[in-house]
């Protein structure tokens, strides 16, 4: 059972109010992926993170990538990734308090989702350092069980991962979910960006105050970022 302290749930409240400031329209569901690894050649952790929102509107509305937004919305996207990284660093952050909490093996990588005001953890204790899937692959099949886009939505080449995965090529392993609602309800959950300087309050403040905490972290080659983009 995970023991979720004060400062767990401090942690989960900054993650909301990140991902709130981060999504630049009106939206109903957001699914995020992180994942944290302990390498022994480097200095800290390393990982990933992506998250996808859809749209709030009378249609069905297909799942925005969270790095589709610069282009999408006109933002900078250096400026944007920087604030992806600081995202990262809090999830870090959030597996470091469970570290100081736990006595026995430590989740590797979560899923949350919001919506309609509700908040979810899974936290998954699968060995990713010896996982039967890449990176890549593993978002693929992430994306299939959390957003339903299944072999006739993908490539050749993804449905073919998806089949392997289907055909019982799966890890079993612990996972743990945590439910709650929501804990913040003083922002909206649209921004105000600048396209004419894509520079939102006080970001350059979080970015000084933040970067220097992140150490080796691998959020996604810009080889994988194109690949989703064209998903």
């Amino acid at each position: 059972m995970l023991n979720h302290t004060k400062k767990i749930q401090e942690i989960y409240e900054d993650i909301q109010r990140k991902l709130f400031y981060m999504i630049p329209e009106k939206w109903e569901k957001l699914y995020l992926y992180s994942s944290i690894l302990d390498e022994p050649d480097t200095e800290g952790k390393t990982g990933e993170l992506f998250f996808y929102y859809i749209p709030k509107g009378i249609f069905k509305k297909k799942p925005v990538n969270v790095y589709e937004i610069p282009t999408k919305f006109n933002l900078d996207e250096n400026q944007y990734i920087r604030l992806v990284q600081i995202l990262y660093g809090k999830i870090k952050e959030l597996r470091y308090e469970f570290e100081k909490s736990e006595t026995k093996e430590i989740w590797t990588n979560l899923t949350m989702s919001i919506q309609s005001l509700k908040f979810k953890v899974e936290y998954d204790y699968t060995d990713l350092t010896h996982s039967d899937f890449s990176s890549y692959e593993r978002h693929v099949i992430w994306r299939y069980q959390n957003l339903g886009i299944g072999e006739e939505q993908v490539s050749k080449e993804d449905r073919e991962i998806l089949r392997r995965y289907m055909l019982g090529a799966k890890t079993l392993a612990r996972k743990e979910h945590y439910d709650s609602g929501i804990y913040i309800r003083d922002i909206e959950n649209v921004i105000a960006y600048s396209n004419e300087n894509a520079s939102t309050p006080d970001v350059e403040e979080i970015v000084e105050t933040t970067e220097k905490k992140l150490k080796n972290q691998l959020l996604l080659s810009k080889e994988e970022i194109e690949k989703m983009k064209d998903k």
